[in-house]
């Protein structure tokens, strides 16, 4: 049974979510030559207080 972590700041949309874990789905049975059922994904979701890039809390940082 493949299993995928995906780590990512908070913030994404359902719809966003379904449609990531959709095509991964596919493209994991498909490359692995399993059922798309077998395929585990996990979303790991970081709070942007909690998660920082070059020093900077993506909660202080510019949005543009």
């Amino acid at each position: 049974m493949p299993e995928i972590y995906i780590y990512a700041i908070e913030g994404r949309s359902m719809d966003q979510k379904r449609a990531l874990i959709r095509e991964i789905t596919e493209s994991v049975a498909r490359n692995f030559q399993v059922d798309p059922k077998t395929v585990m994904i996990q979303i790991m979701e970081t709070p942007k207080t909690s998660k920082a890039k070059g020093g900077v809390l993506f909660s202080d940082r510019d949005p543009n």
